[in-house]
C-alpha cells in the first residue's frame, strides 16, 4: 500500500504545481501581438567608433522612426570593423557595415555571399555598386583604405534610402 500513496502523492503534487503555473501564466500579462524587436541605442557606439576607425564612420542621420536600430558593434580584430543593423518600415533588415578590410571575401561575408553584378546604383551624388545574393542584396562603395557597405534583405530603393542617410565623419 505504501508503494500506491507515494505515486499517488505524486500525482496531487504535480497537479498542485499545474495549478501554481497556469496561475502565473494568467497573472502575468503578455501581448501575442507586440513587437519582439528590441531597440538599441548606438550613440556612445558612434562615438567611440568615430574616434577609434581609421575612416570616417557612416551612421543615419535624419531617417524617420519607423526605421528601428536593432544592433551596434565596433570591433578591431584582423581589421577595423563597424556594423549598425535596422529594421526598415516593411519590417526589412538593412546593415550598415564598413571595414579597413575592402577585399572583395570581406563584402562577401557581410552581404553572406552576395556576388557584384556589374550595376551601380545613384544615391544622391555618389555611385554605389549593386551587388545580388541569395539573402542579402547590397549597395557597396569602396573608397580609400576601406569600403561602406549597406546590405540586407530590403530592397534596392531601401537600400539607396539607408545610403542616402548616412553621414560619414571621424574623430569626436
Amino acid at each position: 500500500m505504501k508503494g500506491k500513496q507515494t505515486v499517488l502523492d505524486m500525482v496531487r503534487s504535480l497537479v498542485v504545481i499545474g495549478l501554481v503555473v497556469g496561475g502565473i501564466y494568467l497573472v502575468i500579462p503578455h501581448d501575442e501581438k507586440a513587437d519582439p524587436t528590441k531597440v538599441v541605442d548606438y550613440r556612445i557606439e558612434t562615438i567611440t567608433a568615430r574616434r577609434a576607425a581609421p575612416y570616417p564612420v557612416a551612421v543615419p542621420v535624419g531617417l524617420p522612426e519607423q526605421w528601428r536600430a536593432t544592433s551596434v558593434a565596433y570591433t578591431r580584430k584582423e581589421a577595423s570593423s563597424w556594423h549598425l543593423g535596422f529594421v526598415d518600415p516593411q519590417q526589412q533588415y538593412v546593415a550598415v557595415e564598413q571595414s579597413s578590410d575592402a577585399t572583395d571575401g570581406y563584402v562577401g561575408r557581410v552581404t553572406h555571399r552576395a556576388q557584384a553584378t556589374g550595376q551601380t546604383q545613384q544615391v544622391g551624388d555618389q555611385v554605389w555598386e549593386r551587388w545580388d545574393g541569395e539573402k542579402y542584396d547590397a549597395l557597396v562603395r569602396r573608397e580609400q583604405g576601406y569600403v561602406t557597405v549597406v546590405t540586407g534583405t530590403a530592397s534596392f530603393e531601401q537600400l539607396g534610402a539607408m545610403a542616402a542617410a548616412l553621414e560619414f565623419k571621424q574623430g569626436s
